[in-house]
């Protein structure tokens, strides 16, 4: 028989959050629970109100059209069979993995409903009403509407982000029964980014809509347009009976698919290393979207269960529509429609206490020395093989934070390295010698000693690459202004080091250019660290490759080519190197008169020399 395990509180709503929640319920279902809305196209509604404080709340409608769901077609965008297609960078800069730098992917549909309340409405003009009028910026919406409510969100504090607005409020985003927006990136950049807390999606458990996108949708479309008329406010037709066929046909479908994803993540955060998974993903195509931000089921009026964790959610919103042996596909199927009509109780919350239950921390205390066939955690009776996927996603969490800490021990000693080698480059400047070019010609034991240092420190960041790249550490790891700030320290010192020891040994001619072909993860990914946190564009923050453009300047001209055929190239890294002089970013040893570079600048054309932005820089 299942446990009755006592919920674990947590405080996922403040008391502000409860009001604010109770208003977008009631904006959302304004007058009972399937009240008509927008049959087709998107659209909004901007309501002002005043509870702790003033906000402007944002409320999309949804669509009870296919055609809303997904590409009409190919030209239209969007990758069959899910229909998502990249994020414009234009509007969602920060959604893409940050070191790799590929874009998040999205639901083609919804971005280009939104992108057309952009262009085709007075959404920027409200938005910006509301700023300047220093209202909290609310976004909400059910079903559909919820999607565009989201990406909504992630604009405005995209917005927010890049034009510095700190007086702003944080917007807030409450979504009920939305569907999924977006894949893995999509989620990894909203946690990187600190905007998960902002975004809350509340599900009944048993609401087919959410996880709509987890199906092939492009050969679902008769279906799900089966679907969306029968939760349709417009049509009278309110059981699936009519539909006895489609609908059941539909949601076995969804929950074929569902399990796929399901059990192939579980898979892969519980270390599974078999080659069958491979193997599953050449034959079987998975839907690409993944859950994103803080996901609240409503199990009980009374009740909420709270999960951060986008891996449990996945598998959540999986073991939730287990079918009991008893019970026939169409009545589940029926459950799951009429679920979507069931959030009326939340606009109750301002009344009464709701209890937020700390899902994964309820799980991970009833499982240690007990028998598990089945538990009954916050209102949900779940199965043991639903307990033990929950329980490895909260582990997984778990030591990626564990693997945090490790690196995190390991800053005293790049701080340490990085000490010896600044006391190598002081040394050098005593010598009248560049750093750079002492350690390319390594004839002292000190130019030795650094190339130790310099290892040393290779090991230790490519390690942290690696481990970014194999998804080991937390999200937020990114955007930790420390590890920032550590990172463009290490890339600013040692970097010259690397392209010195790669033009030493004439790397270049079997290899090609360091920037093209030789230039390390490292150096690239903590380079994108910094642009990222700045919100600068990317490719900006370039100083510490100076000497790789010198080289290859140089190189180029002993190779044959003219001083025309490089002149903009030659004036475009002169202005560069103005730039990160003065800011600070290049140091004062390139312009030394023993520098290769001052050197080599010397040859260049007279004419060209007297007019140069670093001319007033060189030694006379």
């Amino acid at each position: 028989m299942p446990m009755d395990t006592p919920p674990r509180r947590t405080a996922a709503l403040s008391d502000d959050d409860h009001l604010l929640v109770a208003h977008c319920a009631a904006l959302s279902f304004p007058s009972g629970s399937r009240s008509p809305t927008s049959a087709a196209a998107s659209s909004f509604q901007v309501h002002d109100a005043s509870h702790s404080y003033p906000c402007a709340a944002f409320v999309f409608t949804p669509t009870w059209s296919a055609a809303g769901w997904m590409p009409s077609s190919p030209d239209a965008g969007g990758r069959a069979p899910f229909g998502d297609a990249e994020v414009d960078p234009a509007l969602f800069p920060s959604l893409r993995s940050v070191g790799s730098g590929v874009p998040a992917r999205a639901s083609a549909a919804f971005m280009a409903a939104f992108r057309g309340l952009l262009d085709g409405s007075p959404l920027q003009s409200e938005v910006s009403r509301a700023v300047a009028e220093e209202k909290r910026i609310v976004f909400t919406g059910h079903s559909s509407g919820g999607s565009i409510a989201t990406l909504a969100a992630i604009w405005f504090l995209e917005n927010c982000t890049r034009r510095g607005s700190v007086n702003q409020a944080q917007p807030f985003c409450v979504t009920f029964g939305a569907p999924l927006v977006g894949d893995n990136i999509f989620n990894h950049a909203v946690r990187r980014e600190g905007w998960s807390q902002c975004i809350l999606h509340f599900i009944m458990p048993l609401d087919i809509i959410p996880r709509i996108p987890l199906t092939p949708l492009a050969s679902s479309r008769e279906q799900i347009q089966s679907v969306l008329d029968w939760l349709s406010p417009h049509s009278p037709n309110f059981s699936p009976a009519g539909n006895s066929l489609v609908i059941p046909e539909f949601y076995e479908t969804l929950l074929r698919s569902t399990l796929s994803i399901a059990s192939y993540e579980a898979c892969s955060f519980m270390g599974c290393t078999s080659s069958i998974l491979g193997t599953l993903t050449s034959f079987i195509e998975l839907s690409p979207y993944r859950p994103c931000g803080t996901y609240l089921f409503l199990t009980s009026p009374e009740q909420l269960i709270v999960l951060t964790n986008s891996d449990a959610v996945l598998q959540l919103l999986f073991y939730c529509l287990q079918l009991d042996p008893q019970q026939q596909l169409l009545d589940a199927a029926a459950r799951s429609l009429s679920a979507h009509w069931q959030y009326e109780s939340i606009k109750q919350c301002v009344t009464q206490e709701i209890a937020c239950v700390d899902y994964l921390g309820a799980i991970s205390s009833s499982l240690p020395g007990r028998p598990v066939n089945g538990t009954a955690i916050g209102g949900l009776e779940l199965s043991k093989e639903a307990m033990l996927s929950l329980a490895a996603a909260g582990q997984w969490e778990k030591q990626r934070e564990i693997n945090q800490a490790k690196i995190d021990a390991n800053c005293s000693k790049i701080q340490e390295a990085l000490k010896s080698l600044n006391e190598y480059k002081r040394t050098c400047e005593l010598h009248e010698v560049s750093y750079y070019d002492s350690f390319k010609l390594q004839r002292e034991v000190h130019d030795f000693n650094s190339n130790v240092r310099r290892l040393e420190l290779a090991g230790l960041w490519d390690e942290i690459i690696e481990m970014l790249r194999r998804r080991e550490l937390p999200d937020a790891f990114e955007g930790r202004e420390e590890w920032v700030n550590l990172g463009t320290s290490y890339r600013r010192l040692v970097e010259p080091l690397d392209i010195a020891n790669y033009y030493r040994h004439s790397k270049n001619e079997d290899t090609g250019s360091y920037l093209c072909k030789g230039r390390p993860r490292r150096y690239k990914y903590t380079q994108k660290w910094r642009e990222q946190s700045l919100r600068i564009p990317l490719g900006s923050s370039l100083e510490s490759c100076f000497w790789a453009m010198s080289e290859e300047l140089q190189a180029e001209m002993v190779n044959g080519k003219s001083f025309q055929d490089l002149k903009y190239r030659v004036g475009k890294l002169e202005s560069d190197a103005l730039g990160w002089f003065t800011s600070g970013s290049l140091g004062k040893d390139v312009f030394l008169s023993s520098s290769s570079f001052v050197i080599w600048w010397k040859t260049l054309p007279e004419q060209h020399r007297s007019a140069s932005c670093i001319a007033r820089l060189m030694p006379p």
